[in-house]
């Protein structure tokens, strides 16, 4: 009896999964992840949610004035591409800007440039990116300081896009390379 039980709650989480899995796709069919947008690259040039289409991407969501996070994100994304060698080379990298009030083009590709050359950088107006990162699911919250500075409080994973726009998954800050290299080749093959 126990595993006609078994059996039967094992169908029914299938046909409830299949059909869940069906719905999703046809209701987001062609839609990739996120909602669209048009901000600017580090140069100033129009990007639109198109730049996650055709290859896959790694998105990273953060602030040039981090104090640690961000920037060590960044260069770790930049080794990890780099040890997977020509394995690696169809992925493209993005850091979106989480403080687009002071983060403009100029000081975005000062940043990024620093860091990679495999990195653009994604910056605009204030509510354009707060926009992407809700439709992205990142959470962002400017923290006031004393004296009058502020920082930011912001989600601090990568963010994997297939080559059609979809979601992949994540790599969490801190997560050990040996998981985010094989998060990576798995991004590569997809």
């Amino acid at each position: 009896m126990r595993i006609l039980v078994l059996a039967s709650v094992i169908v029914v989480a299938a046909v409830v999964g299949w059909v869940s899995f069906d719905w999703y796709s046809s209701r987001n069919a062609g839609q990739a992840f996120g909602d669209p947008f048009a901000l600017v690259d580090q140069r100033g040039e129009e990007i639109t949610e198109a730049a996650f289409r055709g290859q896959p991407s790694a998105v990273f969501f953060g602030f040039t004035y981090c104090p640690e996070i961000c920037p060590t994100t960044l260069y770790e994304l930049d080794g990890w591409l780099d040890q997977m060698g020509s394995e690696g080379e169809d992925i493209r990298a993005y850091f979106v800007t989480v403080d687009p009030e002071r983060d403009t083009p100029e000081i975005m590709n000062a940043y990024v440039g620093n860091v990679s050359d495999r990195i653009t950088g994604i910056t605009g107006e204030p509510a354009k990116i707060e926009a992407m990162a809700k439709s992205f699911g990142i959470y962002m919250k400017k923290v006031e300081l004393e004296g009058g500075d502020y920082t930011m409080d912001h989600t601090a994973s990568i963010i994997l896009l297939d080559s059609a726009g979809d979601f992949l998954g994540t790599i969490a800050y801190g997560e050990s390379p040996e998981m985010a290299l094989a998060k990576l080749k798995r991004l590569a093959n997809s």
